[in-house]
């Protein structure tokens, strides 16, 4: 059949596409999740979805983490050049989980399919889930891919419509849960062959050109607002640096993290070159993941409502990204913990932009998923699981004209939800006595930032504990005189007593015994602006929903309040005008160490 000349369609037409390609999208979401075996999936939602061109270029995306928007589409076209065109045919599904494709770690396996109408390719649709477990070493810092599990090169797991039945039996082998892994590889099945069918529809009622034209359409109009919202950005180079805690081996050697952007009329270069080189722990990501890092950024300052997500979005960036740094590691580095780093660097973007558009972006947030891993035998049924709790919302920065969230996953993970605390209990062998925000962990400014979490997890039955966190020490800044948050922590309850006093919250393959416990703390969100210019009304509020301390609204915000709760207005402004008074100390100390600051209101 050949290939029609797109078709110019009507303003009427190209709408009903757009929301033509999110109803297929989301139906692609939806049947991952009610047929999914394992929580990271069905109720974190770890995964992506997609609609590709022939060419592999993004159509729409199904998000559930917003790093897969360059991994999921050089992920499709790495298989068209691993095949050719002429050895990908109708009922063909191809997969793989190389980590250096990817972007991420070897957990994400990704599931393609080629459409066909009429015989001619015109797009692939595409599923990219987390996998609980894919072998290799647990609770330990791995040092290469090698440890870190299975390895599947971009194969074909189904042939002109025949499974190959001996890479189902290799890759069973090689998990310890193979049954959730079927089952999860049986769910992203369902999920690209829903998109194949929806979008087929789609194509059968309005027509191949039709629906090309306006696909064409619609990446016009995300490129055109993207460049109308980039003339707005001053023209120039700005440029920032921020810090990760460590690598997990070199403990307390910081890792930097520094970015360059470049404005010039309707283009945008972001340069990566200075981030720090890959390290020997596990933290590094692949280029794909680089190049996201600066196309999550783009978005959120340049077309933050378009939507779907697609390639025309990124068609006035320019991204420099050299091979070897965290972000775009080479073989044979380690991937397991990929996830981390990239957020910060994200972060970092934005507080460059900072200089330049103040109104468009956010303090930096907590940036970790602050989660443990957990493993060990379930008393119920005698058999080993893997889970991992959380992730564990944290605050993100306040902007300058609104606070922060809460209780927010990091931009990393974007749509990806807490796990249920009825889920973990009735699954796990686990007692979750306290799950709460952290008071005074948001940075102090005119809007102040989000607050972190505290989440109390006892064991019900023996049980093995890693974490990977980072961000202690590097904590959410504040911008325009906001100050800095609260950082990520971690605590341990053994034999009753706590132990806080970790150098960073890097802990692996700690026993827990019945009765024993651990606390996950996320960080707050950078405040924006001073907090003296800070409503007082807000403060108060603040108080009275424990998102603040009284001791914090005193010495930090300068606000006096009566026995009631109210603002004594009087006393706030004679507080507020003193000079003799020295500045306050970064927000989040009260978290730890008490007030910052020690006044009277007289």
């Amino acid at each position: 059949m050949a290939t029609p000349t797109p078709a110019k369609v009507d303003a009427v037409t190209v709408e009903i596409v757009r929301r033509g390609l999110i109803a297929v999208t989301e139906e692609m979401k939806t049947n991952l999740m009610r047929t999914a075996y394992n929580l990271i999936i069905y109720e974190a939602l770890d995964f992506t979805v997609g609609l590709f061109t022939k060419e592999g270029d993004t159509v729409s995306i199904g998000l559930g983490l917003p790093m897969f928007i360059r991994g999921m589409s050089e992920t499709v076209k790495a298989k068209i050049r691993h095949f050719g065109y002429e050895n990908i045919h109708e009922g063909d599904i191809l997969v793989t989980n190389d980590a250096y494709t990817t972007g991420s770690h070897l957990n994400h396996f990704t599931f393609t399919m080629p459409i066909f109408y009429g015989g001619e390719l015109i797009g692939f649709t595409c599923c990219m889930a987390h996998w609980l477990d894919v072998g290799g070493t647990l609770g330990t810092v791995t040092t290469d891919i090698f440890s870190e599990g299975i390895q599947i090169p971009i194969v074909k797991y189904r042939r002109r419509g025949e499974v190959n039945q001996d890479l189902i039996d290799i890759i069973a082998m090689n998990v310890r849960l193979s049954e959730k892994a079927m089952g999860d590889l049986r769910a992203q099945i369902v999920a690209i062959t829903t998109g194949e069918r929806r979008y087929l529809e789609l194509v059968t009622r309005y027509g191949w050109g039709a629906v090309r034209g306006a696909i064409d359409v619609i990446m016009d109009q995300s490129e055109a607002l993207a460049r109308a919202n980039t003339r707005n950005i001053p023209d120039g180079v700005y440029e920032a640096e921020s810090f990760m805690d460590d690598d997990g081996l070199e403990v307390g050697e910081p890792v930097p993290i520094r970015v360059r952007v470049e404005k010039r009329g309707e283009e945008v270069t972001i340069d990566l070159s200075d981030v720090a080189k890959q390290v020997r722990g596990f933290y590094n990501s692949g280029v794909t993941t680089g190049i996201a890092c600066a196309q999550v950024a783009f978005k959120c300052l340049a077309t933050p409502t378009d939507y779907p997500v697609n390639e025309g979005s990124f068609r006035n960036l320019k991204v420099i990204m050299p091979m070897g740094t965290v972000v775009s590691a080479e073989r044979p580095a380690p991937m397991r913990v990929w996830m981390t780093y990239p957020m910060t660097v994200i972060d970092t973007i934005f507080k460059a932009m900072a200089k330049a558009i103040p109104d468009r972006v956010a303090s930096g947030h907590h940036a970790d998923l602050v989660f443990p891993n957990i493993h060990g035998i379930n008393p119920a049924d005698g058999k080993f699981y893997i889970v991992g709790i959380g992730p564990l919302g944290g605050g993100w920065g306040a902007k300058a004209t609104e606070d922060g969230v809460s209780a927010t996953v990091c931009i990393n993970d974007g749509d990806t939800h807490n796990s249920p605390t009825e889920q973990l209990e009735a699954k796990y062998p686990v007692l979750v006595e306290r799950y709460a925000l952290r008071e005074d962990s948001g940075g102090a400014g005119r809007f102040r930032g989000g607050l972190g979490c505290e989440q109390v997890v006892q064991a019900l039955a023996p049980f093995q504990l890693t974490t990977r966190i980072d961000r202690v020490h590097c904590k959410p800044w504040g911008l325009d005189g906001g100050q800095d948050a609260a950082g990520n922590g971690i605590g341990l309850r053994r034999n009753g007593t706590w132990e806080t006093d970790f150098a960073n919250a890097k802990v692996f393959n700690v026993r827990l015994k019945a009765g024993d416990a651990y606390m996950m703390r996320s960080g707050g969100g950078g405040g924006f602006g001073v907090p003296v210019a800070r409503d007082p009304a807000r403060v108060a509020r603040d108080v009275r929903q424990g998102y603040v301390s009284r001791a914090v609204a005193l010495s930090t915000y300068r606000v006096v309040l009566d026995a009631a709760g109210g603002v004594d207005e009087a006393a706030t402004r004679a507080l507020r005008a003193r000079t003799d008074i020295a500045a306050p100390g970064p927000a989040g100390a009260a978290d730890e160490a008490g007030p910052q600051l020690e006044v009277s209101p007289g």
